[in-house]
Protein backbone atom coordinates (compact mmCIF):
# COMPACT_ATOMS: atom_id res chain seq x y z
CA UNK A 1 0.00 0.00 0.00
CA UNK A 2 1.37 3.41 -0.97
CA UNK A 3 1.98 5.74 1.97
CA UNK A 4 1.36 9.17 0.49
CA UNK A 5 2.28 10.91 3.76
CA UNK A 6 5.70 9.26 3.68
CA UNK A 7 6.10 10.12 0.00
CA UNK A 8 5.18 13.77 0.54
CA UNK A 9 7.82 13.99 3.25
CA UNK A 10 10.32 12.50 0.79
CA UNK A 11 9.29 15.07 -1.83
CA UNK A 12 10.03 17.88 0.63
CA UNK A 13 13.44 16.41 1.45
CA UNK A 14 14.36 15.79 -2.18
CA UNK A 15 13.24 19.29 -3.16
CA UNK A 16 15.38 20.81 -0.41
CA UNK A 17 18.39 18.82 -1.65
CA UNK A 18 17.75 20.02 -5.17
CA UNK A 19 17.37 23.68 -4.19
CA UNK A 20 20.53 23.58 -2.08
CA UNK A 21 22.51 22.11 -4.96
CA UNK A 22 21.11 24.44 -7.61
CA UNK A 23 21.76 27.51 -5.45
CA UNK A 24 25.51 26.81 -5.82
CA UNK A 25 25.33 27.27 -9.61
CA UNK A 26 25.49 30.47 -11.60
CA UNK A 27 23.72 31.76 -14.69
CA UNK A 28 26.40 30.44 -17.02
CA UNK A 29 26.09 26.93 -15.57
CA UNK A 30 22.35 26.93 -16.22
CA UNK A 31 22.97 27.46 -19.93
CA UNK A 32 25.25 24.42 -20.15
CA UNK A 33 24.12 21.01 -21.39
CA UNK A 34 22.50 18.58 -19.01
CA UNK A 35 22.53 14.81 -19.30
CA UNK A 36 19.31 15.04 -21.35
CA UNK A 37 19.99 15.51 -25.07
CA UNK A 38 18.89 18.93 -26.29
CA UNK A 39 18.17 20.29 -22.83
CA UNK A 40 20.25 22.71 -20.80
CA UNK A 41 20.14 22.70 -17.02
CA UNK A 42 17.71 25.60 -17.34
CA UNK A 43 15.33 23.42 -19.35
CA UNK A 44 15.30 20.82 -16.57
CA UNK A 45 14.60 23.38 -13.85
CA UNK A 46 11.81 24.93 -15.92
CA UNK A 47 10.31 21.49 -16.49
CA UNK A 48 10.38 20.69 -12.76
CA UNK A 49 8.55 23.90 -11.90
CA UNK A 50 5.92 23.44 -14.59
CA UNK A 51 5.48 19.78 -13.59
CA UNK A 52 4.60 20.92 -10.07
CA UNK A 53 1.99 23.27 -11.55
CA UNK A 54 0.68 20.41 -13.69
CA UNK A 55 0.23 18.15 -10.67
CA UNK A 56 -1.75 20.89 -8.95
CA UNK A 57 -4.04 20.74 -11.99
CA UNK A 58 -4.32 16.96 -11.54
CA UNK A 59 -5.37 17.26 -7.90
CA UNK A 60 -7.87 19.98 -8.73
CA UNK A 61 -9.49 18.04 -11.56
CA UNK A 62 -8.11 19.96 -14.54
CA UNK A 63 -6.09 18.59 -17.47
CA UNK A 64 -2.48 18.10 -16.43
CA UNK A 65 -1.24 20.22 -19.35
CA UNK A 66 -3.21 22.38 -21.76
CA UNK A 67 -1.52 20.49 -24.61
CA UNK A 68 1.79 18.85 -25.45
CA UNK A 69 2.85 21.89 -27.44
CA UNK A 70 1.95 24.24 -24.59
CA UNK A 71 4.00 22.10 -22.19
CA UNK A 72 7.02 22.25 -24.48
CA UNK A 73 6.70 25.97 -25.16
CA UNK A 74 6.42 26.77 -21.44
CA UNK A 75 9.64 24.87 -20.76
CA UNK A 76 11.43 26.62 -23.63
CA UNK A 77 10.13 30.02 -22.49
CA UNK A 78 11.34 29.59 -18.91
CA UNK A 79 14.61 27.78 -19.57
CA UNK A 80 16.78 30.88 -20.05
CA UNK A 81 15.88 32.71 -16.86
CA UNK A 82 18.48 33.85 -14.31
CA UNK A 83 19.30 31.55 -11.39
CA UNK A 84 17.30 33.51 -8.80
CA UNK A 85 14.16 33.35 -10.92
CA UNK A 86 14.55 29.60 -11.32
CA UNK A 87 15.04 29.15 -7.56
CA UNK A 88 12.01 31.26 -6.70
CA UNK A 89 9.87 29.41 -9.23
CA UNK A 90 11.01 26.00 -7.98
CA UNK A 91 10.26 26.94 -4.37
CA UNK A 92 6.89 28.52 -5.11
CA UNK A 93 5.63 25.84 -7.49
CA UNK A 94 6.83 23.06 -5.19
CA UNK A 95 5.12 24.69 -2.21
CA UNK A 96 1.90 25.08 -4.19
CA UNK A 97 1.95 21.38 -5.04
CA UNK A 98 2.43 20.40 -1.39
CA UNK A 99 -0.31 22.81 -0.30
CA UNK A 100 -2.73 21.11 -2.70
CA UNK A 101 -2.13 17.81 -0.90
CA UNK A 102 -2.87 19.17 2.59
CA UNK A 103 -6.71 19.35 2.64
CA UNK A 104 -8.68 16.21 3.50
CA UNK A 105 -9.43 14.32 0.30
CA UNK A 106 -10.10 10.88 -1.11
CA UNK A 107 -6.63 9.50 -1.75
CA UNK A 108 -8.12 6.34 -3.27
CA UNK A 109 -9.77 8.26 -6.12
CA UNK A 110 -8.53 7.92 -9.70
CA UNK A 111 -6.93 10.96 -11.29
CA UNK A 112 -5.92 11.58 -14.90
CA UNK A 113 -2.34 12.40 -15.79
CA UNK A 114 -0.72 13.13 -19.14
CA UNK A 115 -1.64 11.31 -22.36
CA UNK A 116 -4.70 9.68 -20.79
CA UNK A 117 -2.70 7.84 -18.12
CA UNK A 118 -4.65 7.34 -14.90
CA UNK A 119 -3.51 6.50 -11.40
CA UNK A 120 -4.63 6.69 -7.79
CA UNK A 121 -4.24 10.06 -6.13
CA UNK A 122 -2.13 8.36 -3.45
CA UNK A 123 0.51 7.49 -6.07
CA UNK A 124 0.98 11.05 -7.35
CA UNK A 125 3.41 12.12 -4.58
CA UNK A 126 5.77 9.31 -5.59
CA UNK A 127 5.48 10.38 -9.21
CA UNK A 128 6.55 13.89 -8.16
CA UNK A 129 9.42 12.37 -6.18
CA UNK A 130 10.58 10.55 -9.31
CA UNK A 131 10.60 13.83 -11.23
CA UNK A 132 12.64 15.63 -8.57
CA UNK A 133 15.15 12.84 -7.92
CA UNK A 134 15.86 11.70 -11.47
CA UNK A 135 16.02 15.22 -12.87
CA UNK A 136 18.42 16.18 -10.08
CA UNK A 137 20.63 13.44 -11.53
CA UNK A 138 20.00 14.74 -15.06
CA UNK A 139 21.34 18.19 -14.12
CA UNK A 140 24.89 16.79 -14.18
CA UNK A 141 26.01 18.71 -11.11
CA UNK A 142 27.52 15.91 -9.04
CA UNK A 143 24.38 14.06 -7.90
CA UNK A 144 24.37 10.64 -9.51
CA UNK A 145 22.25 7.51 -9.54
CA UNK A 146 24.40 6.05 -6.75
CA UNK A 147 23.50 9.05 -4.55
CA UNK A 148 19.76 8.34 -4.67
CA UNK A 149 18.21 6.99 -1.45
CA UNK A 150 18.16 3.18 -1.51
CA UNK A 151 14.43 3.03 -0.80
CA UNK A 152 13.73 5.29 -3.76
CA UNK A 153 15.97 3.26 -6.05
CA UNK A 154 14.23 -0.01 -5.15
CA UNK A 155 10.77 1.48 -5.65
CA UNK A 156 11.67 3.09 -8.96
CA UNK A 157 13.17 -0.17 -10.21
CA UNK A 158 9.89 -1.89 -9.35
CA UNK A 159 7.86 0.90 -10.98
CA UNK A 160 9.85 0.84 -14.22
CA UNK A 161 9.98 -2.96 -14.33
CA UNK A 162 6.19 -2.90 -14.21
CA UNK A 163 6.13 -0.22 -16.91
CA UNK A 164 8.09 -2.40 -19.32
CA UNK A 165 6.13 -5.56 -18.48
CA UNK A 166 4.09 -6.97 -21.34
CA UNK A 167 6.00 -5.05 -23.99
CA UNK A 168 6.43 -7.44 -26.96
CA UNK A 169 9.65 -5.72 -28.10
CA UNK A 170 11.32 -6.51 -24.75
CA UNK A 171 12.21 -10.15 -23.99
CA UNK A 172 11.37 -11.60 -20.58
CA UNK A 173 13.97 -10.18 -18.19
CA UNK A 174 14.76 -11.01 -14.58
CA UNK A 175 16.60 -8.27 -12.70
CA UNK A 176 18.63 -9.37 -9.70
CA UNK A 177 20.06 -6.96 -7.14
CA UNK A 178 23.46 -8.42 -6.31
CA UNK A 179 24.04 -12.15 -6.06
CA UNK A 180 22.77 -15.07 -4.05
CA UNK A 181 19.52 -16.96 -3.84
CA UNK A 182 17.94 -14.36 -1.55
CA UNK A 183 18.84 -11.33 -3.70
CA UNK A 184 15.84 -9.05 -4.46
CA UNK A 185 14.51 -9.69 -7.96
CA UNK A 186 12.14 -8.00 -10.37
CA UNK A 187 10.70 -9.23 -13.67
CA UNK A 188 9.88 -7.22 -16.75
CA UNK A 189 9.43 -7.53 -20.51
CA UNK A 190 7.06 -9.62 -22.55
CA UNK A 191 6.79 -13.33 -23.22
CA UNK A 192 8.59 -13.63 -26.56
CA UNK A 193 12.29 -14.13 -27.08
CA UNK A 194 15.11 -15.66 -25.07
CA UNK A 195 14.75 -15.03 -21.32
CA UNK A 196 17.49 -12.84 -19.89
CA UNK A 197 18.79 -12.67 -16.32
CA UNK A 198 20.67 -9.53 -15.28
CA UNK A 199 22.48 -8.73 -12.07
CA UNK A 200 24.06 -5.58 -10.73
CA UNK A 201 23.87 -2.80 -8.19
CA UNK A 202 20.69 -0.84 -7.67
CA UNK A 203 21.98 2.24 -9.46
CA UNK A 204 23.09 0.13 -12.45
CA UNK A 205 19.72 -1.61 -12.69
CA UNK A 206 17.91 1.73 -12.43
CA UNK A 207 20.21 3.28 -15.03
CA UNK A 208 19.28 0.59 -17.54
CA UNK A 209 15.56 0.79 -16.86
CA UNK A 210 15.48 4.60 -16.91
CA UNK A 211 17.89 5.09 -19.81
CA UNK A 212 20.34 7.01 -17.64
CA UNK A 213 23.92 6.81 -16.48
CA UNK A 214 25.89 4.13 -18.30
CA UNK A 215 22.59 2.54 -19.41
CA UNK A 216 23.43 -0.88 -18.07
CA UNK A 217 27.11 -1.09 -19.02
CA UNK A 218 27.97 -2.30 -15.51
CA UNK A 219 25.28 -5.00 -15.46
CA UNK A 220 26.22 -8.65 -15.78
CA UNK A 221 24.14 -10.88 -18.04
CA UNK A 222 23.91 -14.25 -16.28
CA UNK A 223 21.62 -15.87 -18.83
CA UNK A 224 20.27 -15.00 -22.26
CA UNK A 225 23.22 -13.68 -24.18
CA UNK A 226 23.19 -9.88 -24.34
CA UNK A 227 21.67 -6.88 -22.63
CA UNK A 228 18.31 -6.03 -24.25
CA UNK A 229 17.62 -2.53 -25.53
CA UNK A 230 14.67 -0.73 -24.01
CA UNK A 231 12.47 1.78 -25.88
CA UNK A 232 12.73 5.44 -24.77
CA UNK A 233 10.73 6.34 -21.68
Amino acid sequence: MTDHVHDLRSVREATDRLLTAVAKLDNAALAEESHLPGWTRGHILAHLARNADALVNVFEGRPMYESASARDSDIARDSGRPLEEHLTDLRDSGSAFLATTEPDQDWSRTVELRNGVTDLAANVPFRRLVEVELHHVDLNIGYGLADLPAEFTDREIAFLADRWSGRPEVPPVTLRLGSGDTAPTWRTGGTEGTPVVLTGTGDALLGWLAGRGDRGARLTVLEGGRLPELPPL
